[in-house]
C-alpha cells in the first residue's frame, strides 16, 4: 500500500455519479474503501463499471435491516469518513445520519453529496448534471450561437463540481482533524462546485470583459485562434494559439501571411478570419495539419476521441492509461514524488472477510449475511 490517504479508512453508502467517482479518487490516494451496496431488491441492476469501482471492497446489506444498520454503526467506529448520496434526511430516515453515526465515532468526517445541498428550496427536488449547470449559468455559457446551450457531458456537475469537490472537502477535513480531534459534516452540493468552477468567468463577466452571448468571447469558441476546425477528412484540430507569438506560428503554418491578421484582438474582424483559418484547414487532413505544426508552439493539436486518446504517444510515455483487469483506464492523479499512487483492482475479498477486518465474530458475520441474502 502507499499514496498520501493510506490508512485512512472510508465507509461508502454506494450511490451513482459524483460519489462513486470521490470515493474512486480517495482510494486512488491509498485509503481503504468498503461500498455497502444496497440490497439487489431494492435497487435496479445494472451492469458494472469496471473503472469506477476500483481499488474498493463492496459488501451487500440491507440498509432498512436494523441488523444492517447496526452493522454500519460497528464498521463506522472504525472509520475515518463517511460518503453518502442521498437526498436530504434519507440517512437519519435509515438511522445513519450524522448524528446517529458521530455519536459512534466523534472524529468522523461525514461526507454527504448532493445536487441541491442540504438545504434551501430545492433541496429535495430530483435533478442531474445538466439541471446543476443549468441553474449556475455554466450550460448558458457553452455552446455556439446556433446550437444553443450544449450539455459538457457530465462533467462539471457530476465529476467536477460534485465528486472532485467533495474529495478536497474530505482531504481538506482529514488535516483538520488531526488538529482538532473532532469529525465534522460536509455539505458538498453540485451547484456549489459547478459554481466555484465558474468562478474565473464570473470575475471577468463582473470586470465587464465576458458577454453573456455564446461564441462571443475569448475562449467559447468566437476567437478565429481559440476554437476548433474540420478538416479534408472530417476529422478535427484544436487551436489555442493565444499569446501574440503562438498566434504568429499559427498563421505562418497555414502558409498565410501575418499582416491581414493583425491586431488579433480586433473582434470586428474575428468571424471573417476564422472562416479564412476553417477554409484553409479544410485543404488538408487531421494528420497532415498535426505534421505540419509538431514541433512549434502553434498550440494546434488534433482533437482525439477516446480510443485515438488510449494510443497517443505522450499519454503512453507518462502511462496516463494503464490497463488492469482487462481495462484501459484514467491513472490516478495528481502525482507524489514520495507517497506514489497506484492503480488498484476491485476488491474481490469475500464478505466474511471484509466484515472480519472491521472486527466482526464469525457469529455477527453468520446472522448479517443470512439477513442480507449473502
Amino acid at each position: 500500500m502507499s499514496g498520501p490517504l493510506t490508512g485512512v479508512r472510508v465507509v461508502e453508502i454506494a450511490g451513482i455519479g459524483p460519489g462513486p467517482f470521490c470515493s474512486m479518487m480517495l482510494a486512488d490516494m491509498g485509503a481503504q474503501v468498503l461500498r455497502v451496496q444496497r440490497h439487489e431488491r431494492t435497487v435496479r441492476a445494472i451492469r458494472p463499471n469496471p473503472v469506477a469501482g476500483r481499488g474498493m471492497q463492496a459488501i451487500t446489506l440491507d440498509l432498512k435491516s436494523p441488523v444492517a444498520r447496526d452493522a454500519v454503526l460497528r464498521i463506522v467506529e472504525s472509520s475515518d469518513v463517511l460518503v453518502e448520496g442521498f437526498r436530504p434526511g434519507v440517512m437519519e430516515r435509515l438511522g445513519l445520519g450524522p448524528e446517529d453515526c458521530m455519536a459512534r465515532n466523534p472524529r468522523l468526517i461525514y461526507g454527504r453529496m448532493t445536487g441541491w445541498g442540504q438545504h434551501g428550496p430545492l433541496a429535495q427536488r430530483a435533478g442531474h448534471d445538466i439541471n446543476y449547470i443549468a441553474l449556475t449559468g455554466v450550460l448558458a455559457a457553452i455552446g455556439t450561437a446556433q446550437s444553443g446551450p450544449v450539455p459538457p457531458l457530465n462533467l462539471v456537475g457530476d465529476f467536477g463540481g460534485g465528486g472532485m469537490m467533495l474529495a478536497f472537502g474530505i482531504a481538506c477535513a482529514l488535516f483538520e482533524t488531526e488538529r482538532s480531534g473532532k469529525g465534522q459534516v460536509i455539505d458538498a452540493a453540485m451547484t456549489d462546485g459547478a459554481s466555484l468552477l465558474m468562478a474565473t468567468t464570473f470575475g471577468q463577466y463582473a470586470a465587464g470583459r465576458w458577454s453573456l452571448e455564446r461564441e462571443n468571447n475569448l475562449l467559447d469558441g468566437a476567437a478565429p485562434f481559440y476554437t476548433t476546425y474540420r478538416c479534408a477528412d472530417g476529422k478535427w484540430i484544436a487551436v489555442g494559439a493565444i499569446e501574440p507569438q503562438f498566434y504568429a506560428a499559427l498563421i505562418r503554418g497555414l502558409g498565410l501571411e501575418l499582416g491581414p491578421f493583425e491586431p488579433q484582438h480586433d473582434r470586428s474582424q474575428w468571424a471573417q478570419r476564422k472562416q479564412r483559418l476553417a477554409d484553409s484547414f479544410a485543404t488538408r487532413t487531421r494528420d497532415e495539419w498535426c505534421a505540419v505544426f509538431d514541433g512549434t508552439d502553434a498550440c494546434v493539436d488534433p482533437v482525439l476521441d477516446m480510443a485515438e486518446a488510449l494510443q497517443h504517444p505522450h499519454h503512453a510515455a507518462r502511462g496516463t492509461f494503464p490497463e488492469i483487469e482487462g481495462t484501459r483506464q484514467p491513472a490516478p492523479a495528481p502525482r507524489f514524488s514520495r507517497t506514489v499512487s497506484h492503480l488498484r483492482p476491485r476488491g474481490k475479498a469475500a464478505p466474511h472477510e471484509v466484515l472480519a477486518a472491521f472486527g466482526f465474530s464469525d457469529e455477527d458475520i453468520a446472522t448479517l449475511l443470512e439477513r442480507a441474502g449473502e
